[in-house]
């Protein structure tokens, strides 16, 4: 049985650790700084402790004898949990969507002897899994379209939208730049901008750039793909009112004030719903073909616990991580991205399941 030391017991840490504790293949110690959330765990978990400060050491003799890291924490996290995963000898996965942080993690997994695998969740994530698939089955890739929202079922305000992950990663998103491949050319583009509309299962959408989607397929699929983006989706408005926050009041560089106005002013919910919706076209046997590949995933309400459907998805995509890892379909050691993992793998793997039967809008075989 693999003991695993979960950093952070917010709402994605209480379904990892259920998740995996549920399995009964894993033991699971959660640490958290916070007496509410680590009782609140504390069902779903082996152990609970005290997440140790900002002291380097003291982090590293807490992961000691762990077989593997889940960092849950906050993105400003990751790389002193990934050095301190390291220094005590331990694999390491994360959620970030922080490029900076993934590229510090990727110079710290060069020669260590332990696997890092940053970005394990949705959206910088699964995402990317999917889109590799799509795009490994075309002779010629023309274009990579990945969008993906976390939306409320129920919009009931001006933006739109209900606060239903991490308000600062949510932040981080909108005012880091962004990546992305343009007529063979990898080059940054500005968050909230590159606004676009569809309409998907009878419902509008807007999509807009976002920081850290991609993960790091960039640098994957640098040289075989045309153009390559990511975009964020939200119900039409949201951007432009993003925009009045962020340029034009000039929150972007006085975050922790916007922080304090969105926890105050926005509910969060656990009423909402996961958008997954890539699409691939290129050139197969010289015809220029089109795949879609898309997923409309909501909350649980069931089994004696609720689960917001951004829960769900990221926490099983950590674990399926994890499970396949531990399982050898993974590499044992160095720096691994989201998309080393086969779709087909993923799918059948026992966490990763849910981005197989949820409610689909279509079905790719």
């Amino acid at each position: 049985m693999k003991k695993i030391a979960l950093l952070g017991a917010g709402h994605i840490g209480q379904t990892i650790a259920r998740l995996l504790h549920d399995s009964a293949d894993y033991r699971v110690t959660v640490f958290d700084r916070s007496a509410q959330a680590l009782a609140r765990v504390a069902p779903h978990a082996d152990a609970v402790l005290t997440l140790p400060g900002s002291d380097a050491p003291a982090l590293r003799q807490a992961l000691a004898g762990h077989d593997a890291v889940i960092n849950a924490l906050p993105y400003t996290m990751a790389t002193s949990a990934a050095t301190a995963a390291v220094a005590a000898g331990c694999h390491y996965f994360d959620l970030t969507e922080d490029v900076a942080a993934t590229h510090a993690i990727a110079q710290l997994a060069e020669g260590a002897n332990t696997a890092l695998m940053p970005q394990c969740g949705l959206a910088p994530g699964f995402i990317a899994i999917a889109a590799h698939h799509l795009a490994a089955t075309f002779d010629e890739v023309e274009s990579v379209k990945m969008r993906v929202g976390a939306l409320p079922a129920f919009p009931t305000n001006a933006l739109k939208y209900n606060l239903t992950w991490s308000v600062d990663g949510l932040i981080n998103e909108y005012c880091q730049p962004c990546e992305a491949i343009r007529d063979g050319v990898r080059l940054t583009v500005q968050p909230l901008e590159d606004l676009e509309h569809f309409s998907l299962d009878g419902v509008e959408y807007e999509a807009f750039n976002t920081s850290g989607g991609l993960g790091t397929l960039c640098e994957t699929l640098a040289g075989r793909v045309r153009d390559l983006d990511y975009k964020s989706v939200r119900y039409p408005g949201h951007g432009a009112l993003m925009k009045v926050l962020l340029s034009e009041l000039r929150l972007k560089d006085d975050q922790e004030t916007l922080k304090t106005i969105l926890k105050r002013s926005v509910p969060s919910t656990l009423q909402d719903v996961v958008l997954v919706f890539v699409v691939v076209s290129g050139l197969r046997s010289g015809v220029l073909t089109q795949e879609v590949f898309a997923r409309k995933i909501f909350a649980e309400r069931n089994n004696g616990h609720s689960a917001s459907a951004i829960q769900i998805t990221t926490a099983s995509a950590v674990c399926a991580a994890v499970d396949m890892f531990f399982g050898g379909q993974l590499p044992a050691h160095g720096f691994i991205r989201q998309e080393q993992i086969a779709l087909p793998d993923f799918l059948a793997n026992r966490f990763g399941q849910v981005y197989a039967h949820s409610t689909r809008i279509e079905s790719l075989s």
